[in-house]
């Protein structure tokens, strides 16, 4: 899909025609192939020819005729009927539904998402598969967003598929006890991919629109298909918020640009006000859970013209549920940082200490950046240099290293004191870190 306006066609067409397959079929895995085999056709012979009529029974088209060319080679599959399930355009797509294979485009966007996270498969493998199935994009595109080899992904996603199969997972809605649990992970995987995008865990870049963009454009589909879901609700408007701030985060050349920094009135207006209304939805219409209240905390950033603006104490105050309700050593890591802001530096570093021996976040640049940001406020230099080394150290994106490697740098021999900043340690200026 080299054809940007092209992909752009091609992609919310993926779940429908996969789910059709899929239903008719099963076989996740074959089907799986056979549309990715379909979406590169169209991205050879579309931008020439023109997108037909109707893309969606194009596409399945030329998916049935993989998967029929596929199992004519296996003397089990040599009976199977594919020609009236081709011929019939309306059993596949405008969005009616199709009645005889129980389901709409809709209701397979929503099991897909369930499919490609299920229990069976590990992290990695359900973030791949999420992007090769419902997003629709290629192995080597994924590949390419992970800074992988292209051989290692595919792989990732074969193995991904054959435990699917294994499982003996079908294409319907997991039962009732079980779609908890399933939608948290299709949350968990929606909000890693727009991490990854936002602040590239390695690499010279520290952007990656095209997977901030896909993460968005899979939870505003997962919204509309479950509007009253508070979590939904809040994770869009918390990717949103936090993607509203992209155009200032980067100065020339890629440099990094802390929150406190940025110029306010490069962040996109547009997707404040609609996060706004969303995180004011979601909290008025269930009981606050993680994203709502992140997206909370991303609200009231939003809602300070200024960064001396910014109400700290409701910010505290936001943490302190939300490390309550979703304990995790980030949160405690983002908690230390605005009570730093609120009660002092000492306070925030007192936080930071029972973070020390958290095997989670053992080695991570996040908590030596944090903490030289604190000791920076303190006064003590000397500990705050040596930190914002060690956090340079850690990590493996390029842009951060520069940034912390410059924070060091800014500090060898000084002997003023910190200025108030949240920074890029404190990480208010985007999702949860993984």
């Amino acid at each position: 899909m080299t054809d940007p306006g092209i992909g752009d066609v091609l992609r919310p067409l993926v779940p429908q025609v996969l789910g059709a397959l899929v239903r008719r079929y099963g076989r996740f895995d074959a089907c799986e192939d056979a549309v990715q085999e379909a979406l590169a056709a169209a991205a050879v012979q579309w931008p020439g020819q023109g997108v037909p009529d109707n893309p969606i029974a194009w596409l399945q088209t030329v998916a049935v005729r993989r998967l029929t060319d596929e199992w004519r080679s296996e003397s089990s599959r040599r009976n199977r009927e594919t020609a009236v399930f081709v011929m019939d355009p309306d059993q596949i797509g405008g969005g009616s539904g199709d009645a005889a294979d129980g389901g709409t485009p809709a209701d397979d966007t929503l099991k897909l998402l369930f499919l490609c996270c299920h229990p069976a498969l590990s992290g990695p493998s359900q973030v791949a598969l999420t992007l090769r199935a419902v997003g629709g994009l290629t192995t080597a595109q994924i590949a390419a967003a992970f800074l992988v080899p292209e051989s290692t992904m595919a792989q990732r996603i074969s193995r991904g598929k054959q435990r699917i199969k294994a499982a003996g997972a079908r294409f319907v809605m997991p039962p009732p006890a079980e779609r908890a649990q399933r939608q948290q992970a299709v949350l968990h995987v929606l909000y890693l991919v727009f991490n990854e995008g936002y602040t590239a865990s390695s690499g010279p870049d520290l952007l990656r629109g095209d997977l901030t963009a896909e993460a968005i454009r899979l939870t505003r589909t997962l919204h509309l298909l479950l509007p009253g879901d508070g979590e939904v609700t809040g994770l869009l408007a918390l990717m949103l918020l936090t993607d509203a701030h992209r155009a200032a985060r980067t100065g020339p050349g890629g440099t990094v640009v802390p929150l406190a920094e940025q110029d306010r009135t490069r962040w996109n207006r547009a997707e404040i006000d609609e996060g706004l209304a969303l995180v004011s939805a979601a909290l008025a219409g269930s009981r606050p859970g993680p994203f709502q209240l992140q997206a909370a905390v991303a609200a009231v950033h939003a809602e300070a013209p200024r960064a001396q603006d910014t109400d700290w104490l409701q910010i505290v105050a936001l943490y302190r549920l939300l490390a309550r309700i979703a304990p995790n050593p980030m949160i405690t890591l983002n908690q230390a940082a605005a009570v730093a802001m609120v009660d002092g530096p000492s306070a925030g570093l007192a936080l930071l200490a029972a973070l020390d021996d958290d095997d989670r976040l053992a080695g991570h640049h996040r908590l030596a950046a944090v903490r030289a940001h604190l000791l920076e406020l303190a006064g003590d230099l000397r500990a705050a240099r040596a930190q914002y080394l060690e956090a340079a150290r850690r990590t493996t994106s390029l842009p951060e290293k520069r940034y912390l490697d410059g924070k060091a740098a800014s500090l060898s021999g000084s002997r003023r004191d910190g200025i108030a900043e949240p920074g890029i340690a404190s990480a208010d200026d985007r999702t949860e870190p993984r």
